[in-house]
């Protein structure tokens, strides 16, 4: 673990301590991203948004957290891309069109739902994002953010990026809890992005400090995590040697 892990898990570490000792999140979230209580009002502050009323398309992660915001997106009318758990399948994002819906929003939004309802698909088939909601465990004022550990969000929008579908346009969105949101310093590398909104309960922050990868960054990845998902072995295989 390189001093940047070991600096990012120890805010982790306080941030999901604090949630669990203010009540802020149901009993066994710590390692998760935290499904937060007041996920609904954040939902709600995020749909009054302009970036939001004129989205179309929605990329989301299938976190409990972003479960409101998922069903917002859908009853909005709006086009969502929900992830595929861990990236598992060589069509990476679940296509979820309101118009097309064989069950409620409420049903499709959730992981079991979507996993029955949706079309899976890859990069090739899917239409640019205007709206990225990311799954956080904290986030800093400036719009650095770290989830728990597991770097599938970071891979998610790298992938999208190399592909087109996430340009400078796109605005990606934290949804969390107040007590997620630090005043101390995130460390990054060039591997990570930043958010451009914070949406808590209780107010909507704009970040100033924009960074983003340019795509994947295949020497920041092992060869175990490109053996786990099937995509990137697949276009690791049909890189140029």
């Amino acid at each position: 673990m390189t001093s940047i892990d070991e600096a990012k898990q120890a805010v982790r570490d306080r941030v999901w301590r604090r949630l669990e000792r203010e009540g802020a999140v149901p009993e066994g979230s710590y390692g998760k991203i935290p499904g937060f209580r007041g996920s609904e009002e954040t939902a709600e502050r995020l749909a009054e948004l302009g970036v939001w009323r004129t989205a179309r398309t929605v990329k989301a992660n299938p976190d409990w957290a972003q479960f409101p915001v998922r069903v917002r997106a859908l009853q909005d009318g709006k086009l969502l891309y929900m992830a595929v758990p861990r990236m598992a399948t060589l069509q990476p994002f679940y296509l979820l069109d309101p118009e097309t819906l064989s069950v409620p929003p409420e049903q499709a939004a959730e992981k079991k739902g979507a996993a029955k309802v949706a079309r899976r698909v890859g990069v090739d088939d899917m239409s640019p994002i205007d709206v990225v909601v990311c799954g956080s465990v904290a986030v800093s004022r400036s719009g650095a953010r770290i989830g728990k550990g597991a770097g599938y969000s970071d891979l998610e929008v790298a992938l999208l990026i190399e592909a087109g579908l996430v340009t400078d346009a796109t605005v990606i969105v934290a949804p969390v809890h107040q007590l997620q949101v630090v005043d101390e310093d995130i460390p990054e590398t060039e591997h990570d992005f930043s958010v451009d909104l914070i949406v808590t309960p209780d107010e909507v922050i704009e970040c100033s400090d924009r960074h983003r990868p340019q795509g994947l960054i295949w020497e920041h990845l092992t060869s175990e995590k490109v053996a786990a998902i099937p995509l990137l072995e697949a276009l690791a295989h049909s890189r140029p040697a």
